[in-house]
């Protein structure tokens, strides 16, 4: 399998074709999915609850993230790693460009962030660094608390047109 770069994900969506995407959080999935054709791998902060036990996202550190992607890129030496930017993470300038440093040295090709507008100024911040980002809007586990709960966004003409605007 070639190496699968940002130049193949805008190859597919010049030509209108589909790519694929999984979560992994350690070596032995991460080779699973490449050897199998996968494209690219999230190391998502959903591995607080799937792998740490915990009822939300919330805990999940940076320290934890960039060790599981670190695991996994060296496992997917083709695929595309992006990986997910903690909860409050990205608060400060400075935690922001940290964080991105340690993903991106991790093995990261692309970091997540979760939000809409309010990521304006961040999305730009690491433009300028050269980090690529990748945006999560609609159920944004971050946003529990917030929410009220894990619930389902865009449900309604008016909600779904807020999430496209966002976007």
């Amino acid at each position: 399998m070639a190496k699968i770069t940002l130049n193949t994900l805008k190859k597919h969506r010049m030509d209108a074709t589909r790519f694929s995407m999984v979560t992994a959080y350690d070596a032995c999935f991460a080779s699973v999915a490449s050897n199998s054709g996968i494209d690219s791998i999230l190391v998502g902060d959903s591995l607080g609850m799937v792998l740490q036990g915990h009822a939300s996202t919330l805990p999940v550190t940076v320290s934890d993230i960039a060790y599981h992607t670190a695991c996994v890129a060296a496992a997917s030496p083709d695929c595309l790693i992006v990986s997910d930017i903690p909860f409050m993470a990205s608060a400060t300038t400075q935690d922001a460009v940290e964080t991105a440093r340690a993903l991106m040295q991790a093995g990261a090709h692309v970091v997540k962030v979760e939000g809409g507008r309010n990521l304006i100024d961040l999305v730009k911040l690491y433009r300028d660094q050269g980090v690529p980002t990748c945006c999560h809007l609609g159920l944004t586990p971050q946003f529990v608390n917030q929410f009220g709960g894990y619930r389902v966004q865009g449900r309604t003409d008016e909600a779904a047109k807020r999430l496209i605007d966002a976007a």
